[in-house]
């Protein structure tokens, strides 16, 4: 099965009610992780890149052509989507072109026409060649960006109109945030995700900023129709902590301890622990049939 978008494992967990990890990478190392991980852990996964991220490869055509080597070197037969996160026009009309099975493109920042009418262009454009197709309401700030207040309530109107676009998943701001959350985040609104759902009941629910958000209320996001979950902060947190014990402890001191070879991998084996865990609270483990 290997490389496929996300529209049927997306379904498939909604109605089972389980989550696809969405997995944030920034290199071939972490790519590599994520895959093996899901491969060991017979789950399908999302190995998505940022717009930002993006630019640490010559162009996207490149990324998609790692992915592919992966999947080819590495023999992984589990469901693996190439997705774009948060794009701009430009950059998912570049993505479509490239190859990606997956875009998710952000206009959440634009007036809502503005937003709903490229978001009409990207689905007609990315539906012709079978690339599913994610967009936002609402929005997810991040923490720093945005001083740690809450971001802005989807509402209702707003679901609606992007769901008649014709996307297949929905990101729907409820007060998530990206990075950490501050000390004093008031959390989900999962009264606001119950209505989106109750309103949607046939659209898989997008939580972005899912790095530090309590397991209830996940658990609770699940059950009322999230069924795709997004990781960054904290796959980056695991492997910059593993590197810093590493140094601190004097790792570096021993023989050829300065080799990057000899501490990365320490990093990617931590990232690999929290990708394992998710995986397996998620309930996406084993789920590759």
């Amino acid at each position: 099965m290997a490389i496929v978008n996300i529209t049927q494992m997306l379904n498939r967990a909604l109605k089972n009610h389980y989550a696809i990890l969405h997995a944030n990478v920034i290199n071939y190392d972490m790519a590599k992780t994520v895959m093996l991980t899901a491969q060991e852990n017979k789950s399908p996964i999302i190995v998505a890149i940022s717009e930002k991220a993006l630019k640490g490869f010559a162009n996207a055509h490149d990324f998609v052509q790692l992915i592919h080597h992966i999947v080819k070197q590495y023999r992984i037969t589990v469901p693996i989507a190439i997705h774009l996160d948060h794009g701009e026009y430009k950059t998912v009309l570049a993505a479509i072109e490239a190859g990606f099975t997956s875009v998710m493109y952000d206009g959440s920042k634009l007036p809502l026409q503005i937003n709903l009418r490229n978001t009409r262009k990207i689905v007609t454009l990315a539906h012709a060649k079978k690339i599913s197709v994610e967009c936002e309401v609402g929005t997810v700030p991040g923490k720093l960006e945005d001083n740690g207040v809450q971001g802005q309530l989807a509402s209702l109107e707003e679901c609606k109109l992007m769901a008649e676009t014709g996307i297949d998943a929905l990101a729907a701001g409820i007060g998530n945030l990206h990075g950490n959350y501050p000390h004093d985040w008031q959390g989900l609104d999962l009264t606001r995700l119950k209505e989106i759902h109750q309103t949607l009941p046939n659209i898989p629910l997008v939580l972005h900023g899912g790095s530090g958000i309590p397991d209830k209320q996940i658990k609770k996001a699940i059950q009322l129709g999230v069924c795709k979950f997004n990781v960054g902060t904290e796959l980056l947190t695991a492997f910059s902590n593993a590197l810093a014990y590493y140094f601190i402890e004097g790792g570096y001191k021993s023989k050829h301890g300065y080799d990057p070879r000899n501490y990365i991998p320490q990093g990617l084996s931590k990232t690999k622990d929290v990708i394992t865990k998710k995986l397996k609270f998620l309930g996406s483990y084993n789920k590759a049939k």
